[in-house]
């Protein structure tokens, strides 16, 4: 890794150093990085296997620079059509890319090309081509690259994929995933992501996730792809995504998973969004409704605009701790910690001439790999087409996935028309 110290004395040295890059100072940045970059520029980083590591924010690339000013600490401001190569020639050591999501492959690809280690948020491309360019790029240069979804840390889904791998669930048989947000996600918070978007890339690729990363793997292989969509409320952009992934058992069995989001619920609904899962086995069933945890809230002239009547506590939000401390955690910023703890163990770890068994042993976490990005990107990939077809007119086009034909081929039911998407096999195994 260029420019990191590998070993220090605690009794000489400061500690090593981990210098960040961010790239995007929007409203993902507001609610995760900066609370994560203001701790660990208060605590550090520690754990036993690399020690003590400072973790400071000290470059950004954004296209104005204007938010630059009021971050914490001195950070190098880049702004322009050149940021992010300037940002990365500036000497930091990991780029967080928190861009909207048809934005990510370029800079990733800058950060790794430039042996940067990288966390992307999700989904980590729109395509398997560019997966499979960043991975080799990441291999090539000896560096992490990672991808963010938040909601495999939510103590509901860690505890639903516990009960999978400890057999007290057994062969899920379908699902049933929603994330419906409010009206002014699409209207003002985003609406300049979202231009020409849809919400099934954007947010139900948090489900596509955890659905692939709990019950896929050896014993459920992806199989097929469809989807339906409506516009008209949300102007250049699809208003909600009806998505259905069919996924093979080993014993020929179909599991089949729905997943339905939006982004036109009416902006005055109780909580910040509606969003539950529902997954049927053949020995019990899992139901979770991830707005109603058990708290209700109301308060006079503020709620629920300002405060919502049924809060998330879990996934980013303030605290004043018992012994007086103000904090703000969450398993939305965990999961970025968790980033940089992987990293300063590659760097940290241990003596330099064992880096590449770090390295390896951090790239095998199927949590937040690009390698095990592969279905993910597949699913999403594949309806980038189908929607891009039924915005033509040409509604009820499906993917199938690994067919004699290629890794994802599109088709229409009753044609003999198809288009390969993507010729390789789509796996989803370690390379």
């Amino acid at each position: 890794m260029r420019g990191l110290s590998l070993t220090y004395s605690p009794l000489t040295m400061s500690p090593p150093r981990i210098r960040a890059g961010m790239v995007g100072l929007g409203m993902i940045f507001e609610e995760t990085y900066r609370p994560l970059f203001e701790g660990l520029r208060q605590s550090g980083l520690f754990r036993r296997d690399f020690g003590d590591v400072d973790v400071q924010l000290t470059a950004a690339a954004s296209r104005t620079g204007r938010r630059v000013e009021k971050l914490p600490g001195h950070v190098a401001s880049f702004s322009g059509p050149n940021a992010v190569t300037d940002m990365v020639a500036h000497g930091v050591d990991a780029v967080c890319i928190a861009t909207p999501d048809d934005r990510h492959f370029e800079p990733a690809r800058a950060a790794l090309a430039a042996g940067k280690h990288v966390l992307i948020e999700k989904p980590s491309v729109l395509r398997l081509q560019e997966l499979d360019e960043l991975m080799a790029l990441a291999r090539q240069n000896r560096v992490l690259a990672k991808v963010v979804y938040h909601k495999l840390a939510d103590p509901d889904h860690k505890k639903l994929r516990s009960h999978i791998l400890d057999g007290v669930l057994r062969h899920v048989n379908n699902g049933y995933c929603s994330l419906l947000e409010p009206k002014q996600i699409s209207g003002t918070q985003f609406a300049e992501w979202i231009q020409g978007r849809n919400p099934g890339s954007y947010v139900g690729v948090h489900y596509i996730k955890l659905i692939d990363f709990t019950f896929g793997g050896q014993d459920m292989a992806l199989h097929l792809i469809s989807a339906t969509a409506q516009c008209g409320l949300v102007p250049g952009a699809w208003d909600s995504v009806q998505l259905r992934i069919v996924y093979l058992h080993r014993d020929g069995r179909e599991a089949a998973f729905d997943i339905h989001t939006s982004w036109v619920h009416p902006d005055d609904f109780p909580g910040h969004v509606d969003q539950e899962v529902q997954f049927r086995f053949d020995n019990g069933v899992w139901n979770a409704h991830q707005r109603r945890r058990g708290v209700e809230m109301v308060v006079e002239g503020r709620s629920p605009r300002e405060f919502k009547t049924t809060p998330n506590h879990h996934y980013s939000t303030d605290f004043i701790e018992p012994w007086g401390e103000r904090t703000h955690r969450g398993y939305g910023i965990e999961v970025l910690r968790r980033f940089f703890e992987e990293v300063a163990f590659v760097e940290f770890g241990g003596p330099q001439s064992e880096r590449d068994q770090r390295l390896a042993s951090m790239r095998a976490l199927s949590y937040n790999d690009l390698w095990a990005d592969r279905n993910t990107v597949a699913v999403v990939q594949a309806l980038e087409a189908i929607l891009a077809h039924h915005l033509q007119g040409r509604a009820g086009a499906r993917v199938e996935v690994n067919a004699d034909r290629g890794g994802l081929v599109l088709t229409f039911p009753g044609r003999t028309e198809h288009e390969v998407l993507y010729p390789a096999r789509v796996y989803s195994r370690c390379p």
